[in-house]
């Protein structure tokens, strides 16, 4: 079976808009189930919970701020790595770092 040409495009453009924008997390549900493992007795669960908050949100700022200059196939994989485990929300930090990760490993490759 054929597929028309309009169906194409259709789909890829589709399929590039998932990773042309910062992806959607759910930053509070995250940071109050990963709480439980990185608990500070010190702080509390309520500034644990805060200071996750915190670090997830300025994860997604700079993102927003950089996304454009990680390579396409790089933010497809992050964010497919960062989201594959439905049992663990996903985390910018996350996301963040394996970008970062992957902007390293390219620079160390042309050097």
């Amino acid at each position: 079976m054929l597929i028309p040409f309009s169906m194409i495009v259709l789909a890829s453009q589709l399929v590039i808009a998932v990773v042309y924008d910062v992806p959607k997390f759910d930053i509070a549900r995250g940071c109050k189930i990963d709480s439980s493992a990185a608990f500070d007795p010190d702080a509390g669960v309520k500034a644990t919970i805060r200071r996750c908050m915190d670090d997830e949100q300025r994860a997604k700022d700079q993102l927003q701020t950089q996304w454009s200059g990680f390579a396409n196939s790089d933010r497809v994989m992050c964010t497919g790595i960062t989201t594959d485990d439905k049992s663990i929300p996903p985390s910018y930090v996350e996301l963040q770092t394996c970008l970062q990760d992957q902007q390293f490993v390219r620079k160390a490759r042309k050097e």
